[in-house]
């Protein structure tokens, strides 16, 4: 099977260390395409949920927001996402904090072209399986799909990066989706949405339909109120009120 092309976001303080490893990334495989650039963690995390990224590869000394509180951020709320640390401090706590949120690639700086190259084509080997696996079997990456769905249905997610990180183009995801669901992924969204909405909505009085909006995805509290109306017949206030 023909390697996929990967995305990637690259965290470096430094602004020529950043630019020599971005060189010399594009030198070693044609595959990696860079996606973005950041100076500090904060920034790349801002790219991740923006680009969706199938990798990252990150410092772990940079100001703002640390490469582990990245990674950290990453593995939580963008599970999909492939972490390479690439670090000039040859000190084992790092890794050893890294590999907590498995994190397998740990690369010491100055970075040798022979060892990114092995890095960065066993991601791509890696990714390459992973496809394979899941164009065979459809219904298996729709299952896959629906999981990530149920664990991050409350964050902004949209088609296009639904299937960015699937690896898979919009146009097919949505069609294997449907085939196998009778609905769109949006759908399925906004089922997980108002269900635990009304489940807060029920339990959690000491929160405001404002904040519950918030909680289940929806920040905009008259697109929630006019989402649920629509969904349940009632506003979330009215539902509030009838479960008191």
């Amino acid at each position: 099977m023909q390697q996929p092309n990967i995305t990637a976001v690259v965290a470096e303080d430094e602004d020529l260390i950043r630019a020599g490893l971005v060189r010399k990334i594009r030198q070693c495989n044609q595959h990696i395409q860079i996606a973005g650039e950041a100076s500090q963690g904060a920034e790349a995390l801002e790219l991740v949920r923006q680009m969706q990224p199938q990798l990252l590869i990150t410092d772990i000394r940079m100001p703002v927001m640390d490469g582990l509180k990245l990674i950290e951020e990453v593995r939580n709320y963008h599970p999909g996402t492939i972490i390479v640390i690439a670090s000039g401090y040859a000190d084992f706590e790092y890794a050893r904090q890294a590999m907590r949120f498995n994190v397998r690639h740990y690369l010491l700086k100055p970075i040798k072209n022979q060892e990114l190259a092995d890095v960065l084509n066993g991601i791509c080997s890696e990714l390459a399986d992973t496809l394979l696996a899941e164009s065979g079997d459809p219904e298996k990456c729709v299952q896959r799909v629906q999981q990530y769905l149920r664990e991050h249905f409350h964050e902004k997610i949209s088609l296009e990066q639904l299937a960015r990180q699937f690896h898979f183009s919009a146009a097919y995801l949505s069609k294997i989706y449907y085939k196998y669901t009778g609905e769109t992924p949006s759908k399925y969204i906004t089922v997980l949405r108002i269900n635990e909405a009304m489940r807060l909505l029920r339990q959690r009085k000491d929160l405001s339909v404002h904040e519950v909006g918030e909680k289940v995805g929806y920040p905009d509290p008259f697109y929630f109120s006019r989402i649920f109306k629509k969904a349940t017949g009632m506003t979330p206030r009215e539902f509030q009120q009838s479960v008191r």
